[in-house]
């Protein structure tokens, strides 16, 4: 089922629509609101900030319109979308949710003390989930009183255009919160792959690895960026090649995750290229600085 394709929450018989709140306005957590409103959950987006909460609403709106510009939805649901988005600033909104989906910066410390904070704010039966990438989920979760309630459902950017779903449930997670993250995810429309609780999970780990492997085919001046884009994308079917993969997802975040997969596996094939730490010191960080490995001199300019 496509993002396009979700459940209609007014059909008759439909249980009522879960409550979401999505903690983080970044790039993930609008993706994440502006899913969760077009199946028709009410969704909250907060962070620590009015500007930021703002920001990230404009990005949420931006992702029903460029649906609109594809086709993929009409006006009337865009509005209708619109019109389940609200904002908030602090996590007392979270006392309403029946999910609450972190989507704050991969930085284990934070997302610890998040979930401290939002385990003393939600109603005990609401799932906590985090958008991790790469972190495992007990270790989200060790500072909790109940970590049986923590799951991970990591969405794939751009949230409404990719149709997976990684679920990842820690040796503590219940079954029963499993369950009902499952649903939550498919009822967004969106195709759910099950993963062990392991540092990058399937997506994340494979992904490092052709990343990392294009990094040094490049250090080793094997071939061009745009060349080997080409190889990967006509070669193997993929829908974009590694680099201009990494520019979206962001160069800084790759390393980020490669640290996390080396610091857990002890494997060389993890060990973040000198070329990524160099465009990260650079500040080359990809599509949102406007530079990474193809320049982007205006909003939504597209690699060669």
């Amino acid at each position: 089922m496509t993002a396009g394709a979700a459940a209609d929450p007014g059909a008759r018989g439909a249980a009522p629509a879960p409550r979401v709140f999505v903690v983080g306005a970044g790039l993930m957590g609008a993706g994440v609101a502006a899913q969760c409103a077009l199946a028709g959950f009410p969704v909250t987006l907060e962070d620590i900030s009015d500007a930021l909460v703002e920001r990230g609403m404009a990005r949420a709106r931006r992702a029903l319109d460029h649906a609109l510009e594809r086709g993929e939805i009409d006006p009337p649901r865009r509005d209708a979308a619109l019109g389940r988005l609200a904002r908030a600033v602090g996590l007392d909104g979270a006392r309403s949710a029946d999910v609450v989906v972190e989507a704050a910066p991969e930085d284990l410390p934070l997302k610890r003390r998040l979930f401290v904070d939002l385990e003393r704010v939600a109603a005990p039966g609401a799932i906590l989930a985090s958008n991790t990438s790469s972190l495992p989920i007990a270790s989200i979760a060790g500072d909790l009183r109940d970590p049986g309630r923590v799951v991970g459902l990591h969405f794939f950017n751009p949230v409404l255009q990719m149709p997976l779903v990684e679920l990842i449930a820690s040796a503590r997670t219940r079954e029963e919160v499993v369950e009902r993250a499952a649903r939550f995810a498919t009822g967004l429309g969106k195709t759910v792959v099950r993963s062990a609780d392991t540092p990058g999970f399937v997506t994340s780990r494979a992904l490092a690895v052709l990343v990392n492997e294009a990094a040094r085919m490049l250090e080793e001046r094997v071939a061009e960026p745009a060349d080997i884009d080409t190889a990967y994308r006509l070669g193997f079917h993929h829908p974009m090649g590694p680099f201009a993969l990494v520019d979206l997802v962001g160069i800084d975040t790759t390393v980020a995750i490669l640290d996390i997969l080396y610091e857990g596996l002890h494997d060389e094939r993890y060990r973040a290229s000198p070329l990524l730490r160099r465009m990260v010191a650079q500040g080359k960080l990809g599509r949102k600085t406007g530079q990474g490995f193809y320049a982007y001199p205006a909003r939504g300019a597209s690699p060669p």
